[in-house]
């Protein structure tokens, strides 16, 4: 969600672990958990804080989109499966699963899983947690992803066609999932890591409607429940006892702090009153690697900054317009001196190397800046813009400081070398989401990070029709071809898709991701995914 991060959209990583063809079968695997060395002397608080950026609009896994809501939902709740450190699949609520073709697939609950009030997990709240998932009333931002799956229906039950009981989901027992696809996917249990799919209580929900997401009637599957709901302060976790792995869990208290401000969040840490930072500010960065080196954590992920135009809205709609105002953005300068954290350029949509495949980056990239900039005056002058008619639009940007200082030099970029006049439109998170899937925008913030381990995780949300389509963009030679390159993994069929979308250019990627964090030396198996999230059921306080 994506992410946005506060928003970064989040999507998450695994490898591929299913084969192309054949039987694949799972044994029973240790999952990964607190892990303490032997003569680590624990504190006798075991209690963490982490700033989570933006205090989240829901904890209702249908409703949400960005880290700000799934990272805590990535420790509220289990998936079937999750990935270990090294990005392999592991067990979660399903405890081993089989197929024969990649496109039907059993899945084993773990017998004894309760939910935090005890009460069995079973393979009925599945089913029933992938249909309300697709159900066109909840309207969920996530609801394509199972059609992206390609599970049997769950497009046309998220249109209205048919009904949720044809959703390719079934319950052999309380134990045993059986789910259906329309075709082969070998990447399947890579899809199912991703949050928006962990099962919620049909029993719950059913009887708390939109109320169950409360304090006092929350009931969830992970390693923590939840204790308070402080609006636009915190969110606490507690410990759950019930959780299946509750013996390999430490940590019995988790806070996540609503603090859209980076200074704060560094003061706060500085002063003990946070372990874990959202992120570091950019204008600290460089004196606190040199003071705090050993709490400086700098780690690579799968996840792309960007500016989505809306291309349905004049002159957006205009490809040279696009071309002209990606052009004339200095990346190399935003990534080094702007921020310079680690961050690269970006020339294209999907992160270097992602699934393992190496494709062509566009043309443009090899080019010179000054290059860039003359064929950007050539294509908007083309579009009818100039000194007597300069382009004029807002850039919407939530609220957060390093969006804004990014902001700030684009324009400035824009204005210089184009004399574009950009607006900066600065919106708290939540309006700017609903300004945006209102399509009531020019130019919009926007930043996607892996589902999972393969260009398809970027390439399909922006097929024809995708609820996370920002920019609306409509292109059926690249719909066809993202759709062929999903089916056989093939490097040509993404090659050719990827140079369909950046001659479009519906997007402006700036730069990928780096994730920067602060952290306690006291907080013991501290690591991050690629895909930015952190398993507080991992760490450990260690007595300081």
């Amino acid at each position: 969600m994506k992410k946005i991060m506060a928003g970064l959209i989040k999507n998450r990583l695994t490898q591929i672990l299913t084969c192309s063809m054949g039987i694949l079968l799972t044994n029973i695997a240790p999952v990964h958990a607190a892990v303490v060395p032997p003569g680590t002397q624990l504190a006798e608080k075991q209690e963490i804080v982490r700033n989570n950026g933006s205090f989240p609009a829901s904890l209702d896994v249908h409703k949400v989109e960005s880290n700000v809501e799934l990272n805590i939902i990535h420790d509220f709740f289990d998936g079937l499966v999750y990935t270990d450190r090294k990005g392999k699949i592991e067990p979660r609520l399903a405890e081993s699963w089989e197929t024969q073709d990649n496109q039907t697939w059993l899945f084993h609950l773990r017998k004894g899983a309760k939910w935090s009030d005890g009460s069995p997990i079973t393979a009925h709240d599945v089913v029933f947690s992938w249909r309300r998932l697709l159900d066109p009333t909840m309207g969920s931002p996530y609801g394509s992803y199972l059609g992206t799956a390609h599970v049997i229906n769950a497009d046309d039950i998220l249109s209205g066609k048919k009904k949720a009981e044809e959703l390719g989901v079934k319950a052999l027992d309380d134990l045993t999932l059986e789910v259906k696809l329309d075709k082969p996917v070998a990447y399947f249990l890579q899809m199912l890591t991703h949050p928006i799919l962990v099962p919620i209580s049909e029993k719950v929900v059913k009887k708390q409607s939109d109320k169950w997401t409360h304090p006092d009637n929350f009931v969830g599957s992970g390693a923590f429940k939840l204790a308070e709901w402080k609006v636009n302060e915190s969110v606490i976790g507690v410990r759950n006892p019930n959780y299946w792995d509750d013996k390999n869990t430490v940590i019995n208290k988790v806070t996540y702090l609503a603090l859209t401000s980076e200074k704060s969040d560094l003061n706060r840490y500085l002063a003990g009153e946070i372990d874990i930072t959202l992120t570091i500010p950019l204008d600290s960065f460089a004196s606190l690697k040199k003071t705090l080196g050993d709490q400086v954590h700098v780690d690579p992920m799968l996840s792309t900054y960007y500016y989505a135009f809306n291309t349905k809205k004049p002159p957006f709609n205009d490809v040279r317009v696009r071309k002209a105002l990606s052009l004339a953005i200095d990346r190399d300068v935003i990534a080094g001196k702007v921020f310079g954290m680690g961050q690269l350029p970006a020339y294209d949509i999907l992160p270097p190397n992602i699934g393992g495949i190496t494709l062509t980056p566009p043309e443009y990239a090899s080019w010179t800046q000054e290059q860039r900039i003359k064929k950007a005056k050539e294509l908007l002058n083309e579009a009818g813009f100039n000194e007597k008619n300069p382009l004029k639009f807002n850039l919407l940007y939530n609220t957060r400081e390093s969006h804004k200082k990014l902001a700030i030099a684009v324009t400035a970029m824009w204005k210089q070398n184009l004399g574009v006049r950009a607006s900066l439109q600065n919106q708290e998170w939540k309006v700017m989401l609903d300004n945006m899937h209102q399509n009531k925008f020019d130019v919009v913030r926007y930043a996607w990070t892996a589902d999972y381990n393969s260009p398809m995780s970027f390439l399909g949300i922006f097929l024809t029709g995708s609820s996370h389509n920002t920019p609306l963009y409509d292109n059926r030679d690249f719909d066809q071809l993202v759709i062929k390159a999903g089916e056989t993994n093939d490097t040509a069929y993404y090659q050719k898709a990827i140079d369909i979308f950046n001659n479009d250019m519906p997007v402006i990627p700036i730069y990928y991701y780096v994730i920067n964090r602060m952290v306690k030396p006291y907080v013991g198996g501290f690591y991050v995914s690629p895909t930015d999230y952190i398993s507080t059921k991992d760490l450990y306080i260690i007595k300081h």
